[in-house]
């Protein structure tokens, strides 16, 4: 007998990893929004370029990545057996983990060069991560790209937010500085 699973039995397992992944990629999402958001009055100070989207489109879009990320996973995880499966959830993983960091170091640490390497360096490590993924499950490759696309986008918006505000905003929004003496 060839077959290691049935085709009942490979469908449990990627719903059960679905029922797991999903979740767990809107929460780390959720949190990462935690650490910063366009809702200070530095991001509120800054000129908003041409390609700034409506503000809720944000939302809706990383809410719908989310998921695809999520369904993504949790066909690769259920690969067991095929060959590279633990390497593209871990690069994947490490990648997913950079770029949620950009939200604390654009809007937290309000350094929008920072976040450009950040976003930089998680388009880079996407594209392996895809490349990876799609030799586990093309399928699961194929969910990824928007996730790739919008990554792409961020770090276009990213380029025309230093563009547009070259001084790098004024940081707090009120222009006071605040000195701190040890």
């Amino acid at each position: 007998m060839n077959v290691l699973a049935s085709k009942e039995q490979l469908r449990a397992s990627f719903i059960r990893w679905a029922l797991f992944m999903v979740p767990l990629v809107l929460l780390i999402g959720f949190a990462a929004g935690q650490l910063g958001g366009p809702d200070t009055p530095w991001f509120a100070g800054l000129e908003k370029p041409a390609i700034y989207p409506p503000p809720a489109t944000f939302g809706i879009v990383w809410s719908v990545l989310f998921v695809l990320i999520g369904l993504s996973l949790a066909l690769v995880a259920s690969a067991w057996g095929a060959p590279g499966r633990g390497l593209a959830l871990t690069v994947f993983a490490v990648q997913f983990l950079v770029a949620q960091s950009w939200t604390a170091v654009f809007f937290g640490m309000q350094d929008m060069m920072a976040g450009l390497y950040v976003i930089g360096a998680a388009a880079v490590l996407l594209v392996v991560a895809v490349v990876l993924v799609w030799r586990v499950r093309r399928t699961a490759g194929l969910l990824l790209l928007p996730y790739l696309g919008w990554v792409c986008f961020a770090g276009v918006l990213n380029y025309a937010f230093i563009a547009a505000n070259p001084d790098g905003g004024t940081r707090g929004g009120n222009g006071a500085a605040m000195r701190v003496e040890l």
